[in-house]
């Protein structure tokens, strides 16, 4: 997988701002591209001045909304069975599919938006909301609000990346803090602070689904 994504990078990588988009339509699509190689990179490239980190974040946004609208057409189109039958050839398993509708029963609607913010669920929350018949307006605007979150996180996190380590460190070996097997003191602290961020992003998804869970049975009463 590694390898493919380095491929992914360096293919499309040189393509700038389209590059973001296209990789980030990837990542929110059916292949599991993880979107640190894309929006941390950028962010550190904002700070060393080669990028417009506002452009960034809107390109990384459009993308994500476009790999879920390609997602949630898939799903509409075709439906559950085509999605489970193929869905083995982009690493995706019936277990999957099953645990995204169950997230999607659990949650309704804002599971669109909340799922953005979930590893491993950000990727394919998009397909219960197309088999569901989500109405259109409401799944752009709630996917397009999680992958803001999430995409400015990233950028921003690597914006001080710059500032924590100056050019003591380079796009690729940003990309190899979350590809390769072994790292170096520097990118074992990028993970680690990452991984901190991902806990405190998780905790306020949670806080904002019990939030939201605790209203809706407040309306119905």
């Amino acid at each position: 997988m590694s390898e493919i994504i380095h491929f992914i990078v360096e293919t499309i990588g040189s393509l700038g701002y389209v590059g973001i988009f296209l990789m980030m339509f990837l990542e929110s699509s059916f292949f599991p591209f993880p979107s640190e190689v894309v929006m941390i990179p950028a962010g550190y490239l904002a700070y060393q001045g080669q990028m417009d980190i506002t452009i960034a974040i809107l390109m990384g946004i459009l993308g994500s909304l476009a790999g879920a609208l390609f997602n949630y057409y898939l799903a509409l189109k075709f439906g559950r069975s085509f999605i489970i039958a193929y869905g083995k050839y982009f690493f995706f398993s019936p277990n999957s599919m099953k645990k995204m509708e169950d997230y999607f029963k659990k949650h309704g609607e804002i599971s669109t938006f909340l799922g953005r913010l979930i590893p491993a669920v950000r990727q394919y929350i998009s397909l219960p909301a197309g088999l569901a018949k989500m109405n259109l307006v409401k799944f752009c605007a709630y996917s397009a609000a999680g992958a803001g979150i999430w995409v400015g996180i990233l950028a921003v996190f690597g914006y001080y990346i710059g500032v924590w380590l100056g050019d003591g460190i380079n796009t690729q070996e940003i990309i190899d803090t979350f590809t390769a097997k072994s790292a170096n003191p520097d990118e074992i602290s990028i993970k680690s602070y990452l991984h901190y961020i991902v806990l405190i992003t998780l905790g306020c998804v949670f806080v904002s689904a019990l939030a939201y869970i605790l209203y809706q049975k407040r309306k119905r009463k």
